[in-house]
């Protein structure tokens, strides 16, 4: 998943993230790419956070809709690019079959957005699941 953050630094203070599609999800780090890098592991301590409680994951929100709404010139926009089939340190190898026309979208899919096989997969069923359960 793709997640905008905002960027704000202060000039005496280290890079503050906000996540706006997570409320109460922040970050921040002493350089730019280091807060990105934090937002990423911010962002799924966040998401582990909502399934442990049993919440929806928000889908992120296109930049351009965020910022319609955020219009604050002062703070620099940015992708965190997060991989949840990272998101414990129990994972459950399974066997799945899946026809090979599609396996080979899927995976073409994954490689474009810079995901895993099993993170797309994940963030697909997760997607899937937060849109029709939580209606």
């Amino acid at each position: 998943m793709k997640y905008p953050l905002i960027i704000h630094k202060d000039p005496e203070s280290d890079y503050g993230v906000t996540i706006p599609d997570l409320p109460g999800c922040f970050s921040a780090g002493g350089t730019f790419e280091e807060a990105i890098i934090n937002s990423q592991e911010a962002i799924l301590t966040h998401i582990e956070g909502l399934l442990l409680d049993d919440e929806p994951i928000p889908s992120p929100t296109p930049i351009e809709e965020l910022r319609k709404v955020i219009k604050d010139e002062s703070v620099v926009w940015a992708i965190a690019s997060v991989d949840l089939s990272e998101l414990s340190e129990r994972v459950k190898r399974i066997n799945i079959t899946v026809p090979e026309k599609i396996l080979s979208k899927i995976d073409s899919f994954a490689s474009k957005e810079g995901e895993s096989r099993s993170g797309l997969l994940v963030h697909a069923a997760l997607e899937y699941i937060s849109h029709h359960s939580y209606k």
